[in-house]
């Protein structure tokens, strides 16, 4: 069972504890990892490996809800959507957590059936608010707040586990009226690895490296 996270601690600190304890970071320097999106990366964030383990399955969603609480507010929004498919549990738990509706969003229509993109019950006017497991460029939630939006619901609010530079995809974000907000980022999870001894001096240069240059260069 992983290591309970010192209580004290903030939540991102908290939160970059638990994925690096359970081994949801990855870190290859020479055989690089390929996104979605076909940026290549020295480090991996595999946030689904973190719902097999009860403790920091746990720990995530006291943080998400602590959070919609705390910064966003439960007044700001009727109904928790989930981006498919990192998001999909996040949200569901979330959303019985806070006894809400629930509503999970396709990266496109399907293409059959009814041919939604939103699936679940989406009431005109209903304000949403986007879980995410996480955020790299911002594509996928920017692509899931929209489909809300032509489903005549109403989306101000994004939530993630982790983003890798949020500043970097807050052009995005700001261009399509949202608001991202996220448990942890890169530098917080790159600082409690370096201290806790889960990175080397060379492996936290070269993924600080290209943060600063692949990874902006996408955003």
């Amino acid at each position: 069972m992983p290591e309970q996270p010192d209580p004290a601690r903030s939540i991102a600190a908290k939160v970059s504890h638990q994925l690096l304890e359970i081994k949801a970071i990855s870190i290859d320097t020479v055989n690089l990892f390929r996104y979605v999106s076909g940026i290549l990366s020295p480090i991996y964030v595999d946030n689904r490996r973190t719902i097999s383990f009860p403790a920091a399955r746990r720990l995530v969603v006291d943080c998400l809800v602590e959070t919609l609480k705390a910064d966003i507010q439960l007044d700001h929004f009727d109904i928790v959507a989930g981006v498919a498919t990192g998001g999909i549990p996040w949200a569901a738990w979330v959303a019985d957590r806070l006894e809400l509706p629930l509503v999970y969003v396709r990266p496109l229509p399907k293409d059959r059936g009814m041919k939604k993109q939103v699936e679940g019950i989406l009431e005109p006017g209903q304000r949403a608010v986007i879980i995410e497991d996480l955020i790299t460029t911002g594509l996928s939630s920017v692509n899931a707040a929209e489909a809300v939006r032509s489903e005549e619901g109403q989306v101000e609010y994004c939530l993630s586990i982790f983003a890798f530079q949020p500043p970097l995809a807050l052009p995005r974000f700001n261009e399509h009226q949202l608001t991202p907000y996220s448990l942890t980022t890169l530098p917080t999870l790159l600082a409690t690895a370096q201290t806790e001894g889960y990175i080397t001096a060379d492996q936290l240069k070269a993924v600080e490296l290209w943060a600063g240059t692949t990874l902006a260069n996408e955003a």
